[in-house]
């Protein structure tokens, strides 16, 4: 109240300047004012003072400049001695050194097991920088912004050895780039008060030594068990197993219930028997060749993935190892995905229930590009995770590099991290409590504030890249000094055996009992629960064994229709879209109403409605998916009197009904192989949503090949992984050029193989609605890969009536839609997929060429050999088949489907090709010379057969 009294009053606000202007003049003449005003301030000379007087108030401007003159000649100024000078300039470079040592400390860390090198020169590290010397080392000097003592001062001895203690040992902590400051407190107060020096118990030493028996014994029984086997051996990163170990009891203590891991080979087996349980013997049978092979392909024992349930200190934790080839980097996105479709499955937007942690190697970190695309994903709304404990692997050679000059321009393989302002804990390998304790702060700042976090554990790697390399033909020094290194299980046992925490033969005993479970082949984890299943587990039984050709019901009652085109219509009346918006929608609206047919817009949106309404969840991401590239979609609609740039969106397909399924759509970071790589994580642990990737052009999603090659293609050949995600590829001739012009259907085609996935062509609003629809309906989980369109987003020959959505399914293969052809008469079927055919449709009119069928493959793969063979019957005197595409002849699907159409024609049919001649490029970038091409592909469509000729 008394803050609108003063904005309001005369007295205050706007006109204050006025108003003290007037009561100076009086105060130095009364009579220079009006006499309004003089009566005025005649009045306030009556009231009492503050202090309590009746003292009369003078002017205040000569006040005001008496003091101005004399801070001008520093009238004010405390003197000071020398000695209190020098004391304060002294205490403020105790300050800098302190800053110097948590910024650069990690610099004269001991970090390097190996001690290839000597520690670097740091002078900022040095007293003698600020000028302080030996004589000012027994000096006391305020230590309140440190935490290593409770008391408010100690002597710069005392505050340097803390230092050194604290930064420059065993961990080199780097954590000053960080902007919020309680994050920097947090970490300086964790490092600080503990000197970088866990407290552990004997028993808790003991287990430590335990699990470093356990990695190390492993190896070496893999390595004279099967010698010469490939098997990526951890052996001189022991110390990584008391880490994952840690990891997985320190989150169980913190909550956490579900950890999916992502790693590449290195010590991969390692972590399959010591981390996650695996029985050795399932192991062995894989080196044997005895182990069970069901699958199409299979992979290597190296990429496999693997799940159990572990009781920890918190409770059960079920572990996730997710499959991983050999493109090391890759499945970090894939990971981030699964974790995401976890926490959603649970309702926790916070992170706090699952944990995801990703294993890297050191030149990979730094040298893959897919790392950066995933970093850049995590603090977003679609894929925030809840930050993720990233650990290194640091062998300090990559592959086989023989110059580390030659492994990246920077100084920390982790550099990358600091773009989003991640911690880091470098730690010597060797000193395993300082890698467990690295590992419990690192948990204990993800959970805190939900960030990522790196422990870059820096060993060596004792043989090659594999078992059959020989590593010092590029790294003579380095193997010189592994060779004479002696373990790390070695040294800590003899130190325990030193602290008498162990009796001298206690560590030997380890090593034989280890063995004995090796070769009994038994759990070396303890314990391993058998028999419980969380409430979250997914159940994917219903998904395996099915076909492509089963049934689904996809269509809807017309009261449905009208229902859910009702509610994904109506934009509350207090929010004002934009004109062109509200014209879309106020069209929508009449499609529903049956008063004009649907365009692919609504189509589309019809299915997520109609699917969430089902209880399947709709999840939508990719660049501008939200409004759609082409500006078809609009999901997201945005108020244009919003007066906050957070606020003011709303998304009707999140109101279609009080129990609905969610709708997620995002508008992603432009990345696509990151995105991507999620997104599939995503859908391979969440069967019952419609997971979609759509990318700007289709033409962009080879920048995420790797993907759709290792992962979506042949994934579940491979590892037996069933995934039911969606990518819609705009794809479509229409002069754009050589990038905005060609989804590459022929590298899909060539992928496809073994049933591994569906790839289809829809052309129009109804059978975009059906194909969606189908992919939930249908209990039958196989990527779907959409080539969509761009033009036909609004022409009308691509509009469906409102009754191809309350009958019907969606056709993989449209017959011929001309009434007045003749089947008896037809001499020629021109076959095509996607926009062509309407252009094909057009070419007849312009030629009445009703002799001339022409059909529409919708799906190309699986092939509908069935449907496609009952049309081509109806067609007894056709003589020749043609194959129309708007892509070269090289690329697009008529080399893959070439020899289904021969299968399918009768004795005596003639096949030939229309379309663009080869190219090295999707598409040509010169509009006359597109409309040429155009123009020639389809006169030859129509033109007596040339070139290439398959007789049946």
């Amino acid at each position: 109240m008394m803050q609108q009294y003063r904005s309001n009053s005369y007295l205050f606000g706007g006109n204050a300047p006025y108003v003290e202007e007037l009561y100076e003049a009086y105060l130095d003449n009364p009579g220079s004012v009006p006499d309004k005003w003089r009566a005025y301030f005649d009045a306030l000379q009556h009231v009492p003072a503050t202090d309590g007087s009746e003292a009369r108030d003078v002017p205040h401007a000569p006040v005001i400049e008496s003091f101005a003159q004399r801070a001008k000649s520093n009238a004010f100024a405390v003197k000071a001695s020398a000695a209190e000078l020098a004391v304060a300039r002294k205490q403020v470079h105790v300050q800098s050194l302190i800053a110097a040592y948590r910024s650069l400390g990690a610099r004269w860390a001991d970090l390097d097991p190996l001690k290839r090198t000597e520690r670097p020169r740091i002078p900022e590290l040095e007293p003698a920088f600020y000028d302080l010397s030996e004589s000012d080392m027994d000096i006391t000097f305020s230590a309140t912004n440190t935490y290593f003592t409770t008391d408010e001062q100690q002597t710069l001895r005392e505050i340097l050895q803390a230092l050194r203690e604290t930064y420059c040992g065993s961990i080199g902590a780097e954590f000053m780039h960080i902007t919020e400051p309680a994050e920097k407190r947090w970490w300086q107060e964790r490092l600080e008060r503990s000197r970088s020096k866990p407290l552990y118990t004997a028993d808790q030493k003991k287990h430590i030594l335990e699990r470093l028996t356990a990695a190390e014994g492993l190896e070496r029984y893999l390595h004279t068990k099967y010698v010469g086997q490939k098997r990526f051996s951890l052996e001189g990163g022991e110390s990584f197993i008391a880490s994952m170990d840690e990891a997985v009891q320190r989150a169980g203590e913190k909550g956490v219930q579900e950890i999916v891991i992502g790693m590449a080979h290195r010590g991969r087996l390692n972590v399959l028997v010591n981390t996650l349980g695996k029985m050795p013997a399932m192991l062995f049978a894989e080196f044997d060749h005895t182990a069970k092979e069901d699958l199409t392909a299979g992979d290597v024992k190296y990429h496999q993935g693997f799940s159990s349930d572990i009781s920890t200190r918190g409770g059960p934790v079920h572990l996730s190892l997710s499959f991983n080839p050999s493109h090391l980097e890759i499945v970090n996105p894939v990971v981030e995905g699964s974790v995401k479709a976890r926490l959603d499955r649970r309702g926790d937007t916070d992170g706090d229930s699952v944990l995801p942690v990703l294993v890297h190697g050191d030149a990979a970190f730094a040298g893959q590009g897919v790392v950066m695309e995933t970093l850049a994903l995590a603090q977003t709304r679609g894929y925030f995770t809840g930050g993720t404990l990233h650990i290194v692997i640091n062998n300090q050679i990559g592959f086989t590099t023989s110059d580390p000059r030659d492994s990246r321009s920077t100084l920390y393989c982790t550099d990358v991290v600091k773009m989003i302002e991640a911690p880091v804990l470098h730690v010597n390998g060797d000193d395993p409590e300082a890698v467990v304790f690295c590992t419990q702060l690192a948990l204990d700042y993800r959970q805190e504030f939900a960030k990522d976090v790196v422990v870059d554990i820096i060993c060596f790697r004792k043989l090659g890249h594999n078992e059959q390399d020989t590593p010092a033909l590029t790294q003579p020094l380095m193997y010189k000094k592994i060779a004479q290194h002696p373990g790390t299980r070695k040294l800590y046992a003899d130190k325990l055996v030193t602290q008498a925490v162990l009796k001298p033969e206690q560590p030997d005993e380890m090593v034989k009992a280890y063995r004995s479970a090796m070769d009994a082949g038994k759990h070396t984890v303890d314990p391993v629960l058998t028999n419980f299943k969380s409430k979250y587990a997914v159940d994917w039984a219903p998904f395996l064994g099915k076909k492509w050709t089963d049934a689904a019901d996809t269509a809807l009652p017309l009261a449905e229709v009208k229902r859910l085109a009702e509610r994904v219509t109506t934009i509350p009346k207090d929010f004002k879209a934009h004109p062109l918006v509200e014209k879309v929608y106020a069209d929508r609206a009449a499609m529903g109403r049956g008063e004009i047919n649907f365009d692919w817009g609504m189509g589309e949106t019809l299915a997520y409605a109609s699917l969430v309404a089902s209880g399947y969840g709709v999840r939508l991401s990719g660049e501008d998916c939200g409004r759609g590239t082409f500006t078809h979609r609009h999901a997201v609609l945005h108020d244009q009197n919003r007066e906050k740039w957070d606020t003011g969106t709303y998304v009707p397909l999140q109101n279609v009904a009080d129990k609905q399924a969610p709708f997620v759509v995002i508008d992603s970071i432009l990345s696509e192989e990151a995105v991507l790589g999620f997104e599939y994580g995503y859908s391979s642990a969440e069967p019952n949503t419609l997971t979609i990737w759509e990318a700007q052009f289709g033409d962009f999603a080879n920048g995420a090949q790797v993907v759709i090659d290792q992962f979506i293609a042949s994934g579940e050949v491979k590892w037996g992984r069933v995934n039911g995600l969606t990518l819609l590829l705009p794809h479509g001739y229409e002069g754009q050029g050589p990038e905005h012009s060609s989804a590459r259907l022929e590298r899909f085609m060539h992928l496809a193989a073994d049933n591994n996935m569906q790839i289809c062509q829809p052309t129009s609003a109804s059978q975009i609605f059906h194909l969606l629809r189908r992919q939930m309906v249908r209990q039958f989980r196989k990527p779907l890969i959409v080539m969509t369109p761009k033009s036909l987003l609004r022409a009308k020959d691509a509009t469906s009536p409102l009754t191809d959505f309350t009958k019907g399914e969606f056709k993989t293969v449209i017959g011929e839609k001309h009434e007045a052809i003749d089947p008896a008469r037809v001499s020629r079927v021109i076959l095509c997929s996607g926009k062509v055919y309407y252009d094909l449709v057009k070419k007849r009119e312009e030629k009445k060429a009703f002799d001339v069928a022409i059909l529409r493959l919708e799906q190309l793969y699986p092939f509908p050999h069935k449907a496609f063979g009952a049309e081509m019957k109806k067609y007894p005197n056709a003589a020749d088949v043609v194959w129309c595409q708007d892509e070269p002849q090289n690329q697009g699907a008529w080399f893959a489907v070439q020899h289904y159409i021969h299968e399918n024609m009768t004795e005596g049919q003639k096949l030939g090709y229309a379309g663009r001649p080869f190219s090295a490029s999707p598409a040509v970038g010169y509009a006359h010379l597109h409309q040429e091409q155009q123009k020639a592909l389809l006169d030859q469509a129509f033109a007596k057969l040339k070139g290439f000729v398959l007789t049946r």
